[in-house]
């Protein structure tokens, strides 16, 4: 337990790369097909104390009697550093590649060829728009099917200043008026604007006709190219927090060159993911409710563009049986369709799983692409389909990210896959799924008979009574899959087994489930935990029941704090990063205002007033009401920049303990935000959380 040696320990486990995109390409020579897939990977390095990104490419050749299956693969290339790409997208015929990268304070666009670099604009020097959306809310890098114009996203420019009729100054500049953003993760995106670039003349132009209450993001050009397909959220009256919320109100609108905008969608729906087929007859896109959960069921809707009529490809799931598809909880990748636009393909949870599905517009009919081989990954991430190629993603907690790849198979045929790249590790620790039925007296009356899900993992050598780590999601409607977690990885290592607790209100398990939450927070997912908890002793009795520790982060945070409070004299250790501690006084500064009435079980409306009534409810269910019973040692680990939950919430318990002598120890990271996602930041929170719970267990 030497501080340096943690610290090694959690560079390792958090410095396995992970691929994070990939794309694919077909090259036909006389007489065999060859198909190249190129995967960018993150990977995160203590010493520069950053996440580095780098490509590598494999050479496929498919069996000369049976070309949808793979025959060789030849060793692949070297790896090969990407150096400031924002953004990148192949064009469609000659396979161009647009890249916009970052150099210093400038932002340029290359087209490159097979000859090498064949045009740079530099974006920040024209001064056509401000900054590019790089984010995967708005951003968005797209080719016309003439490969003559590039579509993307970017900040409008705002005037210098501000002058009256009278040519006198206004009251101040714009540099001094409010501007509202889109919140956590998002800081400083307020206006974005479609921009497309004319690669004949290099002209860059703002399209025009955009209604002035949405905010325009993930565009892609419709059939011809003489229009843009468009999400448009609505900012009016005011903004609220978009990352990781569903559940903001948006439509798909269609925008001709010249200025003209109709909707597509629906009213007072929200709306993600458009995605074109391969013969440009039909648009995909994900679909759910305003307001409510912040997270949600989607449904699956396809549109006719010749005809304009819309129908439900899949629906929301509201209660999965047994082995059955749950629902689409999860944004679609970039290429989703199979070459003949008749399947769509994604991955999405699935219980204590995240698996790959295929949807076939016909029948209608959801299969699971990955189902036979999950007892060897807990977790398959799509990251593209490009000719009937399928590039995914495979992990489980003992396995670190696996580049698999197979193809499409015809009807009533199993699915082939072939592993390109083996993580450069492996671990012997062990890992099991844990169905969870809550007691008859835990049940929720309105949402009857649902159960849940937890994932123990053990290390490999132990002696005597293993301590347990109850590790809780954030959300509360996310989840954990079964998959190669860092924080896991590196408990196990050290010796201490974890409970990963999947409790009612977590995706993956149907939309009564989530809804199953609201107005229940703090009760029925803090029982949820408990009753993991006591399943996963009595199931296994190498566990330590005396040596029990909690951790978590946001909502996780706050059961963490809830469970300590509640049950005071069964955790003996607690580390929480970023928890809501006080619902009523985080009201007034949360970027998702909407969230802390839903989660009480009280309707939201902009121009809703806090009343002592709701005021109270908040207050009844958080944390701090069970301050004063807390018994065990807290970490509270709090981002200075934080817009989802104020690091003000966790200085409240902080000073709550102090008042009472508790153990409590408390570390400030200024420039991180609600992940406390900085690389440095990562070790930190894991080293000083590693050397409390052996402190005190």
């Amino acid at each position: 337990m030497e501080p340096r040696l943690i610290t090694e320990l959690f560079g390792e486990v958090s410095g396995l790369p992970a691929p994070v995109s990939a794309r694919v390409s077909e090259e036909q020579l006389p007489e065999l097909r060859i198909y190249t897939v190129t995967a960018d990977w993150n990977q995160s390095d203590l010493v520069r104390a950053s996440r580095l990104r780098y490509s590598q490419r494999w050479t496929l050749i498919p069996n000369s009697k049976d070309h949808k299956s793979i025959g060789t693969v030849l060793a692949p290339g070297p790896c090969v550093p990407v150096s400031g790409e924002l953004l990148s997208g192949l064009s469609p015929i000659r396979a161009l590649r647009a890249v916009v990268r970052e150099t210093g304070s400038h932002q340029l666009l290359e087209i490159w060829d097979g000859h090498g670099l064949r045009k740079c604009l530099n974006l920040t020097a024209l001064d056509i728009h401000g900054r590019v959306y790089d984010d995967v809310q708005f951003g968005c890098l797209s080719w016309s099917g003439c490969e003559n114009k590039l579509l993307y996203v970017a900040e409008k420019t705002k005037n210098p200043s501000t002058q009256r009729h009278d040519g006198e100054s206004a009251y101040g500049t714009d540099s001094s008026v409010y501007s509202e953003d889109w919140g956590e993760g998002l800081t400083n995106k307020s206006t974005p604007v479609l921009c497309v670039v004319n690669l004949q003349n290099g002209a860059v132009s703002v399209l025009q006709g955009v209604p002035t209450d949405v905010s325009p993001g993930q565009a892609l050009w419709a059939p011809g190219s003489q229009s843009v397909i468009f999400v448009g959220w609505y900012h009016e009256p005011f903004r609220l927090g978009l990352k990781f919320c569903s559940n903001r109100r948006s439509a798909l609108f269609k925008l001709s060159l010249d200025g003209h905008c109709e909707c597509l969608s629906g009213d007072n729906l929200s709306v993600s993911c458009p995605r074109l087929s391969p013969d440009g007859s039909t648009l995909i896109y994900l679909q759910g409710q305003v307001f409510g959960p912040h997270n949600q069921c989607l449904s699956l809707q396809e549109l006719d563009l010749k005809s304009g009529k819309t129908s439900t490809l899949l629906d929301v799931v509201n209660r999965p049986q047994t082995g059955e598809f749950a629902g689409v909880y999860e944004a679609l990748p970039s290429s989703c369709w199979s070459a003949d636009s008749q399947r769509v393909v994604f991955s999405s949870a699935h219980r204590n799983r995240k698996d790959v599905f295929m949807v076939d517009r016909r029948s209608k009919k959801v299969t699971s692409l990955s189902y036979i081989a999950s007892e060897v990954y807990g977790s398959w991430k799509l990251l593209t389909i490009q000719r009937d190629l399928l590039v995914v993603c495979c992990s489980s907690p003992n396995t670190p990210p696996t580049l698999r790849v197979g193809f499409l198979p015809l009807a009533n045929e199993a699915m082939t896959w072939r592993t390109l790249q083996q993580p450069p590790l492996s671990f012997d620790f062990k890992w099991k799924f844990l169905d969870v039925t809550p007691a008859p007296e835990e049940d929720n009356t309105q949402y009857s008979g649902l159960n849940f899900g937890a994932i123990l993992v053990k290390p490999s050598l132990y002696e005597a009574r293993i301590p347990l780590v109850v590790f809780i999601h954030g959300g509360p409607h996310s989840h954990f899959p079964a998959e190669w977690n860092s924080i896991t990885a590196g408990l196990a290592k050290l010796g201490f087994a974890v409970l990963m607790v999947n409790y009612r209100g977590s995706t993956g398990f149907g939309q009564h489930s989530i809804l199953s939450l609201i107005g229940q927070i703090g009760s029925q997912d803090v029982i949820d935990v408990q009753r993991a908890v006591l399943t996963a002793l009595q199931s296994d009795l190498t566990l330590d029941p005396k040596r029990l520790a909690v951790i978590g982060g946001s909502h996780g945070g706050f059961l963490s704090c809830h469970l300590i409070g509640q049950y005071p004299e069964f955790y003996k250790a607690c580390a929480a990063r970023n928890p809501v501690i006080n619902a009523a006084t985080l009201l007034g500064t949360s970027d998702i205002v909407d969230w802390r009435y839903t989660s009480v079980g009280f309707p939201f409306s902009y121009d809703r007033i806090p009343t002592a009534e709701s005021l109270a409810a908040m207050l009844d269910k958080s944390p701090i009401t069970h301050a004063a019973q807390i018994k065990a040692p807290v970490l509270l680990m709090l981002g200075g920049r934080d817009r989802r939950v104020s690091p003000h919430q966790g200085l409240e318990l902080y000073k709550a303990l102090k008042s009472r002598a508790s153990p409590v120890r408390l570390l400030w990271f200024p420039e991180d935000g609600h992940s406390l996602s900085r690389v440095d930041t990562q070790a930190d929170c894991f080293l000083n959380t590693v050397l409390w719970l052996n402190q005190h267990l």
